[in-house]
């Protein structure tokens, strides 16, 4: 069950506890995030180039809405199995501690590339604002993964016991 109110940034609190940090090192679910995340971003990599081809030119404009079609599809694997992934690691599928405000963001995400399809294959939207409309979940996908980067960071760090904390506990590295 998700907390009354988000939690607390607390700098001295390491991501993961000792238990999490096991579980997650022993969950097949943290490799499948590993190789997913990369692939995630190469997809995104080329379907941001064909979007962008399309909006120049106004050439490829099949090929831009299947990219992001794809996009979208690698998207709810990522976040279907990292609701599992958070579930094995933390106890709840979503909204943990740890990843509270990563989620949070991620649903803007999901929302956004939602809205993609939904226009898309609705026929909701001219062409050109459907390709707007995709940069715009490919910006909160950019922030999302930077929040995500930001935390694999945090994670190495506590488990490495960096000698920032080490001289000066409490304040982040």
């Amino acid at each position: 069950m998700p907390p009354d109110h988000p939690p607390i940034p607390d700098s001295r609190r390491p991501l993961y506890t000792p238990q999490e940090r096991q579980r997650r090192d022993a969950s097949p679910w943290t490799w499948v995030q590993g190789v997913l995340a990369p692939v995630q971003f190469l997809v995104f990599l080329v379907s941001l180039a064909l979007v962008l081809r399309f909006l120049w030119t106004g050439q490829g404009q099949a090929a831009a809405e299947w990219s992001i079609v794809i996009k979208t599809l690698v998207l709810y694997t990522i976040m279907v199995t990292g609701c599992i992934w958070e579930k094995v690691v933390f106890g709840q599928y979503l909204f943990a501690p740890a990843f509270y405000w990563e989620d949070v963001f991620s649903m803007l995400v999901l929302a956004l590339h939602s809205a993609y399809l939904v226009a898309l294959f609705g026929s909701l939207l001219e062409a050109r604002v459907l390709m707007w409309l995709a940069l715009a979940a490919y910006a909160a996908y950019v922030i999302n993964a930077a929040q995500f980067l930001i935390k694999l960071r945090a994670a190495r760090l506590d488990a490495a016991g960096s000698p920032a904390d080490k001289r000066h506990p409490g304040v982040p590295a």
